[in-house]
């Protein structure tokens, strides 16, 4: 067998060699002492530290890191908490005068609730969250034990509740009518008189009306597969019509799950439903109409006016898109495909409805980068569009649906619409990549014109700017920081960007006490040795760089979002700080395919999910190592969650020379087996060797290293059966697998359990190490 040299040993080796030279034509030198790394933490401890730096641990080791602004008092002022969960300080400010006053602590919180109840109430038990206040009352409004609670002059009280049974219905805007759902149909009931006049009669399981598709968990929580749902549909402002829509399930391909271990039941239970899915010849379709209610009434019956749009696929169980403008539908339509999207505007009374904003950008509508926003203020709908190749912003009048005015330009993005002036004249948008010197993922604040002209930018510190802005646009919250720079919270003026006020600085000096290593931003080239991409490096805590470290990278190259964090927050709390602390160096990548670099840095992921981005990650992880020669490429392994356990079990068979050990969760493993929406926004509807060529099923064979699947039995997200099928393909290509499926699990993985398998499937394959044994719990006597 060749013994592989690590760094350490490869230096003294040509430490040897050059003195054997040397003692051919001198005196032999005094003897030097190689540096030698210092031994490994051991393994319990370094596990310990794993589940310090994991979730709620390390972000008890912070303080100040989201300062959670809320412009309470209409607008009148602004409440901010600095500290952490366990000891927190929420602080009033009066944007009229800039007073700050400190109104509360978690502390008085806690007391508070203690006396109240007659129990000492922790941190953990009480779960505060959604913290309100009334400058005029000086009166604290949070949730916490399950309820809702006011604190006044130190006394917390419990607010009264109503407990009647949800109600399901549609009431009208001005309360006059009601719509409730039986037996698949409306009823519409008038709430002074009480009188019910049936809106439709014809409705079945299968087309109902106003009924959207069951979400499995709801499904799981009623048990039954017909829950009680609320009436789906949208009432005119002046409460004479209803629009709603009719659901058309048949022939759907349905799936199927059994939950094994219901909580509180001997038997498992199963149950079949709906879930739109991706390449399937058949989707649920909705169809619109309008039913004017007041007519109805004094008719005694309805009359249902079908709106002249397209019948739409449904790609989610979720209600198809449906609200009023000016009096009149509004309609945004997606093609299946992405091919296009319309918005429709509708005439209630007779059905006849007209296209006033149209995107059909090739090779489709990337909706996850672009989108179409209702703007009746300024005579039409701004669109992000990228007919230009970049997100940009326009300004799209009913009368020329495929125009548009461009109210900003150039090689960047347009992420979101933040705010639009009350006098008609500019508005603010969130936008990434137009200053050119900054790292491109950083988001910035830039108030647009509607003239004309380069936005003017509002957050010019070379910084992500993560923003909230008051509703009327007076004020700006700014958290601004990088992976390297603590977050500075501050106040802006809303209209120059101007700093007003510093509200809080983050803090990790006692996470760093605790041995913990900062990330490291890194750049580099694709695989194409040019396109410059970015990625992050998480070292263990105490990292010694003597000693060689394999590498694992935390993948997820899905194109509709981004991976590597570009903010202070999220390079602190992603999962790789705590996996990294077993002993091994975790990288994050954002490969070519993936979001907010432009269309044509997108593009490589288009029907193409299976090998997108991942010569990338192969090449700047050689990258990395050649910079840092104590990461061992010969030792990499790979691990993600949802799209990213796809990518992780992809990486192992596509490229199983260089990915030798993988933790693959929730994936995806068959594209055709997932939700519509998520890989038909990549992939379009193409043809089946297309969705086989991307099935991870298909290259089961490639299997050289070690892979563990891991599913939770009731994923109500990405079906269970994708690990199942994957495991089985492996089977059939008499390759190993190992598969963990946890109980009563969704697609929330992220469980004690999951940690520990994930950390000792690495610890045992990939360090080589025996990873410490799971802590024995006594069973609960019966």
């Amino acid at each position: 067998m060749r013994t592989r040299l690590t760094p350490v040993s490869r230096s003294i080796s040509l430490l040897a060699l050059a003195g054997a030279n040397l003692a051919m034509a001198a005196p032999a030198p005094a003897r030097t002492t190689a540096p030698t790394a210092a031994a490994a933490p051991d393994i319990r401890a370094r596990y310990a530290l794993s589940d310090k730096f994991n979730g709620q641990g390390l972000s008890d080791l912070i303080d100040n890191a989201d300062v959670a602004p809320r412009f309470v008092a209409e607008g009148k002022g602004l409440l901010y908490r600095t500290g952490n969960r366990l000891a927190q300080s929420y602080t009033y400010v009066d944007l009229s005068t800039l007073a700050k006053t400190q109104v509360a602590t978690t502390a008085q919180m806690l007391a508070a609730l203690s006396a109240a109840t007659g129990r000492a109430i922790d941190a953990d038990a009480a779960h505060i969250a959604e913290v309100d206040y009334d400058p005029a009352t000086k009166a604290l409004r949070f949730a916490a034990l399950d309820g809702r609670w006011i604190l006044t002059a130190d006394k917390a009280e419990r607010i009264a509740e109503d407990k009647k049974p949800e109600d399901l219905s549609l009431p009208s805007p001005d309360g006059r009518f009601r719509i409730v759902a039986r037996n698949f149909n409306l009823i519409a009931i008038d709430v002074k008189s009480g009188k019910q006049v049936a809106l439709t009669t014809d409705g079945t399981r299968e087309q109902p009306y106003g009924r959207s598709i069951p979400q499995l968990a709801d499904i799981l929580r009623t048990g039954t597969e017909e829950p009680d749902m609320p009436v789906s549909g949208a009432w005119s402002p002046d409460g004479r019509y209803l629009l709603s829509w009719r659901l058309d399930t048949r022939d759907v391909k349905k799936l199927s799950i059994t939950q094994q271990n219901p909580p509180g039941e001997f038997y498992p239970r199963s149950f079949s439903y709906v879930y739109p899915l991706a390449g399937a010849e058949k989707l649920p379709q909705a169809t619109r109409f309008v039913i004017d209610i007041e007519q109805a009434m004094k008719a005694g019956k309805a009359t249902i006016v079908p709106l002249a749009i397209p019948s739409e696929s449904i790609l989610y169980p979720s209600p198809p898109d449906m609200g009023w403008i000016n009096g009149k539908p509004r309609i945004l339509w997606t093609e299946r495909g992405y091919k296009q999207q319309a918005v429709y505007q509708a005439d209630p009374g007779t059905g006849a409805a007209r296209i006033v904003a149209h995107e059909a950008v090739k090779p489709l509508v990337t909706v996850t980068s672009s989108m179409i926003l209702p703007a009746p203020d300024l005579g039409g709908e701004l669109s992000i569009s990228e007919r230009s190749g970049w997100a940009q912003l326009y300004l799209v009048a009913p009368d020329a649906p495929d125009g548009g005015k461009p109210l900003t330009r150039g090689e960047w993005e347009v992420l979101s619409v933040d705010h639009v002036a009350g006098d008609k004249s500019s508005l603010i948008v969130t936008g990434v990549g137009r200053e050119k010197a900054r790292n491109p993922y950083w988001r910035a604040l830039y108030r647009v014109s509607l003239t004309g002209g380069d936005p003017t930018e509002l957050t010019p510190e070379p910084l992500d700017h993560d923003t909230t802005l008051s509703d009327d646009g007076k004020w700006i919250v700014d958290q601004m920081s990088s992976p390297t720079s603590a977050t500075r919270a501050v106040l802006r003026d809303g209209q120059t960007g101007r700093i007003v006020m510093d509200l809080a600085t983050a803090d990790d000096s006692r996470l760093r006490a605790a041995g913990y290593t900062s990330p490291e931003p890194f750049q580099g080239v694709a695989a194409d040795g040019k396109t410059p991409i970015y990625g992050m490096i998480f070292r263990p805590a105490n990292f010694d760089a003597k000693r060689s470290y394999p590498i694992i990278d935390n993948v997820y190259t899905g194109p509709t979002t981004t991976d590597v964090p570009a903010t202070w927050n999220d390079a602190h709390r992603v999962s790789g700080n705590a996996v990294a602390q077993i002993g091994a160096i975790v990288v994050m990548i954002d490969g070519t395919g993936t979001s907010r670099r432009g269309q044509a840095f997108r593009l490589p992921a288009y029907q193409n999910l299976g090998e997108v981005g991942l010569d990338d990650h192969i090449s700047l992880i050689r990258q990395m190592a050649a910079k840092y020669p104590y990461m061992d490429a010969t030792r990499v392994g790979v691990f993600g969650g949802s799209a990213g356990g796809y990518d992780t079990a992809r990486f192992v068979l596509r490229r199983p020379n260089f990915f030798k050990v993988g933790v693959s969760s929730s994936g995806n493993h068959d594209l055709r087996l997932d939700k519509t929406w998520w890989p038909e926004v990549s992939m379009g509807n193409p043809d089946e060797a297309t969705w086989e060529r991307n099935s991870n099923m298909s290259v089961a064979g490639n299997l050289m290293g070690k892979l563990l699947l891991i599913h939770g039995d009731i994923d109500d997200n990405v079906p269970v059966t994708e690990s199942f099928r994957l495991a089985k393909a492996l089977m059939d290509a008499g390759r190993d697998v190992d598969l963990v499926v946890l109980p009563n699990t969704t697609h929330r993985v992220y469980q004690p359990f999951f940690w520990k398998k994930l950390r000792d499937y690495f610890t045992l394959n990939l360090l080589g190490e025996t990873p410490p044994a799971l802590t024995a719990h006594t069973p609960a006597a019966k």
